[in-house]
């Protein structure tokens, strides 16, 4: 199987898992990490987002704007230390800092992959 042909396949990307599991990990990160109600709910509602574009990526791999979803994401994680005011918690400040990194870096990757297999799905009809 080629690389394109796998693009095209709903569940098995591998840079959608990444991102389900990265948006996983910020979810469920404050009950390891000490947090205020700021990066609790910050964690929890952006974690969710990201885990939900992962799997909506995962089912639907041709749909392009869910890798620039996960960009966006990506960027609002690692700013929400200093938005929110809880870089005083450095356990929860750096989580959110790596998996924004993380999050944008999978996005960017993944997005020519995602056009890759848009243009594949757009020649089936």
């Amino acid at each position: 199987m080629t690389q394109s042909s796998s693009a095209v396949r709903p569940w098995t990307r591998p840079h959608d898992w990444a991102e389900v599991v990265l948006g996983l990990v910020a979810l469920l990160s404050f009950l390891w990490m000490d947090t205020n109600d700021a990066a609790l709910w910050t964690m929890i509602i952006l974690g969710a987002l990201i885990a939900l574009d992962g799997l909506f990526s995962l089912a639907m791999p041709g749909m392009v704007y869910g890798e620039a979803v996960q960009i966006v994401l990506g960027v609002l994680m690692f700013i929400s230390p200093w938005v929110m005011g809880y870089t005083e918690f450095s356990g929860i400040s750096w989580t959110s800092w790596i998996i924004g990194v993380l999050t944008v870096i999978v996005g960017a990757v993944a997005y020519p992959v995602a056009q890759a297999a848009h243009r594949g799905m757009a020649g089936q009809h």
